[in-house]
């Protein structure tokens, strides 16, 4: 089974509630180069492809083709079975198949969406792998025992968790002040 990210597992759930499986409105907190990092990994994993937008039926346009018209997403049988929905019936067309394939050819210059990695995750060793460890033990860490075992000072511990923690990884993190431990 394909290991997907909770974010891909909310656009791919929201994909099959809607018509057609199209995943688009994307989640607000999605904006950006997020987004398109995002998607594009979805799109390599065979988990959502572009797909021509019915603009007469108001589906939304995730990315212009230059020559006036759009894509918009749709979810794959794949991406479908990485939430654990079984296409309806295997005999009919794929998901998506009353669209016509994009036009624009493989050839054309690479946008953001098909040059996009995949999800980062921190490499095993290093102080961001530490601090993940760190906050993810039993009684969690104080800013001081991640401030020893890192060497960073506190204002970057603190910026660590804000940033690379919640914003790019994705993680949640709580804080909490016990006693006689900070």
């Amino acid at each position: 089974m394909t290991q997907i990210s909770d974010t891909q597992a909310l656009i791919l759930s929201a994909a099959a509630q809607r018509p057609e499986h199209i995943a688009l409105p994307l989640p607000d907190s999605l904006r950006g180069g997020a987004a398109a990092k995002v998607v594009g990994a979805m799109l390599a994993k065979g988990l959502l492809q572009e797909v021509d937008a019915d603009l007469r039926k108001g589906e939304p346009v995730w990315r212009e083709t230059g020559d006036g018209h759009g894509t918009t997403l749709v979810a794959t049988d794949a991406g479908l079975a990485a939430i654990g929905i079984e296409p309806e019936d295997t005999n009919t067309a794929p998901v998506g198949a009353d669209h016509a394939p994009s036009d624009v050819p493989a050839t054309d210059t690479p946008t953001e969406t098909e040059t996009a990695p995949t999800a980062r995750m921190p490499r095993e060793g290093t102080k961001q792998a530490t601090l993940i460890a760190m906050l993810r033990a039993p009684d969690g860490a104080t800013i001081e025992e991640i401030m020893a075992a890192t060497g960073w000072q506190s204002h970057t511990v603190r910026g660590a968790m804000a940033g690379a923690l919640k914003k790019k990884l994705g993680l949640e993190v709580t804080s909490e002040k016990v006693e006689g431990r900070g």
